[in-house]
């Protein structure tokens, strides 16, 4: 492949990201706001956000309960929450004993309680473990929110609150998801702010 191929091949991610950007912002960032005021809530009364997905999306789910329990843009008070996808012992003696169907929904039933909040990540808005685990948070009492690509599928139909990328590239869907956890981050790290 020469040079100015592969300058193209990277100009046109680019430029297939930013439009995705664009389109997502153009259609209302209330969806956006509405995960942010989910999560504020549940930490205002004393509850915990339970964060997983699977592949890149796991790394989302890490990358979203740190900003949150470290710290986003400025020093705060630690918040709760969890990645589901962390503890590799607890993964794979559940998809040991009990299917990896169930990896999630093992871990929202052990941690999880009425007035928490369940955050499953999925790309295809179709990961059956992730679906399994907002099933049980439901169950359980806890809120959910799906975070999905594409049309969103029975996972984003499981979910009170459900934050959509309406493409079909798992890429640029995660993109775009990344940069929605870092608007809801600031937004929660705002509503800290006016609490005082």
């Amino acid at each position: 492949m020469t040079r100015g191929a592969r300058e193209a091949t990277v100009d046109r991610i680019l430029a297939e990201a930013s439009a995705l950007h664009e389109a997502v912002r153009r259609a209302g960032v209330e969806p956006i706001v509405a995960v942010a005021d989910t999560l504020s809530a549940a930490f205002a009364a004393g509850g915990k956000v339970l964060v997983f997905g699977n592949g890149g999306s796991a790394a989302d789910a890490q990358h979203f309960a740190a900003e949150l329990a470290v710290r986003f843009e400025r020093e705060r008070r630690a918040l709760p929450a969890l990645a589901l996808t962390a503890d590799t012992t607890v993964v794979t003696a559940v998809g040991n004993d009990y299917g990896f169907a169930q990896v999630f929904a093992r871990q929202v039933e052990a941690l999880g309680a009425a007035g928490d909040v369940a955050v499953g990540i999925s790309t295809s808005g179709t990961s059956a473990n992730v679906l399994a685990g907002l099933e049980t948070a439901r169950r359980l009492g806890l809120t959910t929110v799906a975070m999905t690509g594409r049309d969103g599928g029975a996972i984003g139909k499981a979910a009170d609150v459900h934050l959509n990328v309406p493409h079909a590239s798992t890429a640029r869907v995660q993109e775009v998801q990344r940069t929605q956890i870092h608007a809801i981050c600031a937004l929660v790290e705002q509503g800290l702010d006016d609490r005082g």
